[in-house]
């Protein structure tokens, strides 16, 4: 067995699946470098530097077959950050390569496949849920700040709802399990990462002064608005789950 350790990027991924074919490997796996531990001392290690020029030339390869939807989908299990996602990307570029002019995503008959079309469900149900349910509060220099947790990296894929429904106005969305963001300046929409993670504890103090009433006002708004007869909370849970609610004001 040989085992190629990448960098955990995108690129640093199909980087290893591109040598995998250069140098005729057989019996293989790719890990990240971040969670790998060598238990068997005999293992052969295959170190894989980031070449974006060989990791666009097995994505346009790929893209011929199974289109920009399923790069997309690719995508979206790489993101899944799921423990099986590089040996799944590698199960179908294979498939890939051995049928040719086929999209090998469709034939939900083998497991990988299966398995691909499950884990692109869940992240887009979690991407939907991080569109309707991030909640911004404004601080004191005017930015529209709001946290995450989702179970999923899912914010490389709710960027463009961002960008594009919140235009007229600065805001950051900061990934609290991730130590990540997106910030927009009102020219460009850009990720960053802080060399520390950010210490939220006097978070709320750094409100703008306007943020606890609108907070108090939305509060109020929620509970006038509720209809005591009509609750039926096994349903909201259901559209609702209860691990998003720390993101919802009104649940406060």
């Amino acid at each position: 067995m040989t085992t190629l350790l990448y960098d955990g990027s995108f690129d640093g991924l199909f980087t290893a699946v591109f040598e995998i074919f250069e140098y005729r490997y057989k019996d293989v796996e790719i890990i990240s470098r971040e969670s790998f531990h060598q238990e068997n001392i005999f293992a052969e290690i295959h170190e894989v530097i980031t070449q974006p020029e060989k990791s666009e030339r097995v994505l346009n390869k790929l893209e011929k077959h199974i289109g920009k939807s399923g790069i997309h989908q690719l995508l979206k299990v790489f993101l899944s950050e799921d423990s099986e996602m590089e040996n799944l990307i590698l199960s179908a570029v294979k498939q890939s390569v051995r049928h040719p002019g086929q999209n090998i995503l469709e034939n939900f008959a083998d497991s990988d496949v299966l398995k691909i079309s499950k884990i692109c469900k869940s992240v887009d149900r979690e991407r939907h849920r991080m569109t309707a349910f991030v909640r911004f509060e404004k601080m004191q220099d005017g930015v529209f700040f709001s946290k995450i947790d989702p179970d999923f990296n899912v914010l490389p894929l709710i960027r463009k709802h961002f960008h594009d429904r919140y235009q007229d106005q600065k805001w950051i969305i900061y990934d609290l399990q991730r130590n990540y963001g997106l910030i927009y300046d009102l020219e460009s929409c850009d990720f960053f990462y802080p060399d520390e993670k950010p210490d939220f504890g006097d978070y709320q103090q750094k409100f703008h002064d306007e943020e606890k009433s609108y907070q108090v006002l939305w509060q109020r708004y929620f509970t006038k608005t509720n209809i005591v007869e009509r609750k039926n909370m096994k349903l909201h849970i259901q559209h609702v789950p209860k691990r998003y609610w720390k993101y919802l004001t009104e649940k406060w």
